[in-house]
């Protein structure tokens, strides 16, 4: 089977598996225990009957479950996620900002996290057993096992409350309401600044997960003949390490890279609870308490196709980075 065949064959089988987790999303909030329209209705101090009747006919809740559904799937494929039943705004006008905020926070200490993880990883299993090898599994394994809301709350009462070096949440300043920035310099550099915390938790967070799969695949790899072939030719150390030995022990890491970035639409929800920050996190666990199912169906859509998206492209990398492996 060649490349282009088996990418159709991917594309096809991540259809299938979006209807399923199209019809899983629909199946688990009709099970969900909680009434939002009665919510909605205490919310906005309304008690009579015919009034409830009427905010089910709104929201499509008094026709009947096939035909729910259907609507269901429809809307889902062309994006249209209906009305939040906390703002009763649009659920994809929702979306946009969150989604931003959410990018920012995640993102750039995901790509920092990798990067150093998986260098670092490499180098201890070149040294494995010497001081940089015990370094940094030490230091990968307290930073994994720390609870991320420890590490942020260390972070602030240290770097916020005691040094008073950057803030201790909010992604602005309150003043910008009144006096926006006036420079772009300003704009970039406050941001930053408001960043500079929730982006070193989670980076401490992530990076010895990377660190750890990284050492442990390359472990599997130093011994093989093609590297030994690689150091019997003279070839540098470095090269060596990185383009034979990492290379070859790169398909875990890519599985591992894909799955956490496949979830990164999903924000960081304790960070951002922490640090106040409004991204899709935040708004994960706002929705929650709110009972707004249409949020909540909205949010793990998007990521269920960010996570099909992930993998198909880690399964189309395999091929590409490993000659091995083979389309089968």
């Amino acid at each position: 089977m060649g490349l282009r065949t088996y990418i159709i064959k991917r594309i096809l089988f991540s259809i299938v598996l979006l209807f399923f987790v199209i019809t899983l999303n629909f199946i688990i909030f009709m099970l969900m225990p909680g009434d939002p329209v009665s919510m909605i209705a205490s919310q906005m101090k309304l008690r009579e009957p015919e009034v409830l009747e009427a905010l089910r006919e709104a929201y499509g809740l008094d026709q009947p479950l096939p035909i729910r559904y259907l609507k269901y799937v429809v809307n889902m494929l062309t994006f249209q996620f209906g009305y939040s039943y906390e703002s009763r705004k649009p659920v994809i006008n929702e979306i946009g900002g969150r989604l931003q905020n959410t990018l920012w926070l995640v993102v750039p200490p995901e790509i920092f996290a990798v990067i150093v993880g998986v260098a670092l990883g490499a180098l201890a299993a070149n040294k494995r057993g010497g001081l940089i090898d015990n370094a940094s599994v030490i230091a990968s394994l307290i930073s994994h096992a720390l609870p991320v809301f420890w590490i942020a709350l260390v972070l602030v009462i240290i770097f916020s409350y005691n040094l008073n070096w950057f803030p201790s949440g909010h992604y602005l300043p309150e003043s910008w309401r009144w006096t926006p920035p006036q420079t772009i310099w300003e704009d970039w550099g406050t941001r930053l600044w408001y960043l500079a915390l929730p982006w070193t938790t989670l980076f401490l967070l992530g990076f010895g997960s990377y660190l750890l799969l990284t050492r442990a695949s390359t472990l599997e790899c130093v011994s093989e003949d093609y590297v030994l072939t690689a150091r019997a030719k003279g070839l540098k150390e470095r090269t060596v390490l990185f383009k034979h030995t990492l290379k070859n022990a790169s398909l875990p890491i890519i599985t591992e890279v894909a799955i956490i970035f496949g979830f990164t639409l999903s924000g960081a929800i304790i960070t951002e609870q922490v640090f106040v920050y409004p991204g899709l996190g935040w708004w994960i666990w706002r929705s929650i308490d709110k009972l707004d199912y249409p949020a909540l169906q909205a949010i793990f859509y998007v990521i269920a196709i960010c996570v099909i998206i992930a993998n198909l492209i880690a399964d189309v990398l395999y091929g590409v980075i490993d000659p091995r492996v083979k389309y089968g």
